[in-house]
């Protein structure tokens, strides 16, 4: 009981704090609200240079193949070939705008002026967008068919809605600004202990009967506390201003904020370990939040890096951490499995802990 007297008392302190510290409340808390704005009005427009279209067709013949061709040629469309299945899926998470499915069409068949029935599949979400590719691709075949006999009406469109999740370029980046949120909260965190220790604060509290392990402990515990706020308020903005849909479970979302949060908490002690200076300190944690930042794929797909840097990707955390938030907030389609993701937050988690335990210093 009286420990825990204690440790309440060391908590309000390292609350008040935390609060006069202005620095850390425009990092903890401004900092990825700013970035969200950013990125929602930077990618939740429906401006496109270019449409993602899935192409699936039936038969190599020389009709299919001149089809095909024409597509390539629209400048609006980035064309793709392959099996109908293989680009359903990718509609389904949000790669492809719509797909045209060809049958096998021979010359014959146009030469007889058979009708041939060519099926488009589209998300139901975006509705503007696909009537207008839609109407624009009706046109394309109308073209195609006077240019091969004249006005005889050769193809019969038959759109096929799908039920699918339109996910837009700002659903990918949200779970990446909440994973860079709780990165920083980690390791920038760890300023205060280095100050307090600069300060000879520790190595006074060491002559008094409070518990130098209660100033840790309550500092871990708020920056946990801290971690659900910021993952409350970056919720709240992307689906309030944004419309971001979280299709997850909550206490699942929660559970991997509290893991990455200390994962990183651990990584900010462990950093603080082999630091002797609170600018030695600053250094470090830098040195290692700048590439995890840029090169965890938190705010572009990791197939976009070169693969000479996917080794550095696989081992920094802060890509498994947004690839769970992704897959478990807003649905997209995963780099890893999540037990993997959790498997390998964990280990750093307790590598990191191990480390800062041994080479922990109070003062």
């Amino acid at each position: 009981m009286k420990r825990l007297k204690i440790f309440g008392h060391m908590f309000l302190a390292n609350l008040k704090e935390f609060y006069r510290d202005r620095s850390s409340l425009f990092w903890m808390f401004a900092f990825p609200l700013i970035f969200t704005f950013i990125f929602g009005l930077v990618f939740s427009g429906n401006d496109q240079a270019t449409y993602p279209i899935g192409i699936a067709s039936e038969g190599d013949t020389a009709v299919n193949s001149r089809l095909i061709e024409g597509f390539e040629k629209i400048p609006t469309f980035n064309v793709t070939t392959g099996s109908l299945e293989d680009e359903l899926q990718k509609l389904q998470e949000g790669k492809r705008q719509l797909i045209v499915e060809i049958p096998s069409i021979t010359r014959a068949e146009v030469e007889n002026r058979n009708t041939s029935n060519v099926k488009l599949y589209y998300s139901k979400g975006e509705g503007e967008t696909n009537r207008a590719l839609i109407s624009a691709i009706r046109e394309i075949f109308t073209g195609m068919e006077r240019e091969i006999t004249g006005d005889q009406a050769l193809f019969n469109i038959e759109p096929e809605p799908l039920e699918t999740r339109d996910l837009s370029q700002f659903d990918y980046v949200m779970p990446g600004i909440l994973a860079m949120a709780l990165m920083q909260l980690g390791l920038f965190g760890v300023f205060q202990f280095l100050s307090l220790r600069e300060n000879k604060v520790i190595r006074g509290l060491a002559v008094t009967p409070l518990p130098r392990d209660a100033l840790f402990e309550s500092e871990v515990v708020l920056r946990l506390l801290v971690a659900i706020v910021q993952t409350f308020l970056i919720i709240l903005v992307g689906r309030t201003v944004f419309g971001v849909e979280i299709v997850g479970n909550l206490l699942l979302v929660a559970g991997l904020v509290i893991l990455g949060a200390a994962t990183f908490v651990s990584m900010g002690y462990m950093i603080a370990s082999f630091s002797s200076s609170l600018e030695g300190g600053r250094n470090l944690v830098q040195t290692v939040q700048f590439p995890m930042m840029f090169l965890s794929g938190i705010f572009f797909p990791i197939e976009f890096m070169p693969n000479y840097i996917r080794p550095v990707v696989r081992i920094i955390p802060l890509t498994y951490l947004g690839d769970a938030l992704r897959q478990v907030m807003v649905g997209f389609t995963p780099e890893y499995s999540l037990w993997t993701d959790v498997f390998v937050l964990s280990g750093w988690l307790v590598v990191s802990t191990v480390f800062a335990i041994k080479f922990w210093k109070w003062e």
